[in-house]
């Protein structure tokens, strides 16, 4: 018994090393990489018709991988496995691919190619990235309520000035709102003011203001809330960084001294 409880950490720490090694997330992106192509593959009738067989294998080999990489985890950081937000991401998504794929839950078998967002846990820039987005969250969420009143204002003006004019795109309200959704896409949004024109010459203040609010206003405030959030996720990451190799220098600092201790105790007359 007191050999398994000796074994048991010494096995432990043995695969911590290797998942805590960067070879092995190099071999799991790969693999992700790998399967993510053989889905796509599996879209062409003409490649499932050649390939089905060996594509479905390794299919199967990716998702065994997967799974093995995921119950090392476990093994290794076992309750503090679900602490961490990317790690219980990635169960999800593994744990999506082990439905069955008939039935009801047939349309799963679609979503494998999830496996791919395992990219996002697996590569520290794109975690900062979807974590400095999570973090605009909330200030995007306010930039969207403006956004919205933007839009409906406009709706109904647009309704009640052009609505007899181009019934097709601003006959209703709905219609509105959707012809300017457009218009701040910037996207044909000249045949359309254009279009209005010829019966309203002054319709062109409208559309210039509007595109003023909504494009060159609201969505620049859309880019600054995420360029802040990203700037203050990266200053985290680096002061999260710094306090790591902090902590691992007064730790040596530490030991040194000890063996300073250990070593002045031994030499004394």
């Amino acid at each position: 018994m007191t050999a398994i409880q000796v074994l048991g950490p010494t096995q432990r720490e043995r695969v911590r090393t290797l998942i805590e090694d960067p070879r092995f997330d190099t071999a799991i992106i790969l693999v992700i990489v790998l399967n993510a192509i053989t889905l796509g593959l599996e879209t062409s009738p003409a490649m499932l018709e050649r390939y089905a067989s060996l594509l479905h294998a390794f299919d199967r080999t990716a998702l065994g991988i997967f799974i093995v990489e995921l119950g090392l985890r476990m093994f290794v950081y076992r309750r503090r496995f679900f602490h961490d937000q990317w790690r219980v991401f990635d169960f999800i998504i593994v744990g999506i691919a082990l439905l069955p794929a008939a039935g009801i839950f047939a349309v799963l078998r679609a979503m494998r190619v999830l496996r791919i967002l395992r990219l996002v846990s697996m590569v520290p820039s794109m975690r900062v990235v979807v974590s400095a987005l999570l973090t605009a969250l909330p200030g995007m969420g306010s930039i969207i309520g403006l956004m919205g009143i933007v839009l409906y204002v406009s709706a109904v003006l647009a309704t009640k000035l052009f609505g007899s004019i181009a019934p097709e795109f601003f006959g209703t309200l709905a219609a509105s709102a959707f012809t300017l959704f457009q218009v701040m896409t910037v996207e044909g949004w000249p045949d359309i003011a254009r279009g209005v024109m010829v019966q309203s010459p002054y319709a062109w203040i409208f559309f210039v203001s509007y595109l003023l609010v909504a494009t060159f206003m609201v969505l620049n405030l859309f880019i600054a809330v995420v360029v802040n959030a990203m700037q203050s996720q990266v200053s985290k990451d680096l002061e999260g960084e710094a306090e790591i190799q902090t902590r691992m220098i007064l730790d040596e600092v530490r030991a040194i001294r000890r063996e300073l201790e250990v070593l002045r105790g031994t030499t004394k007359p």
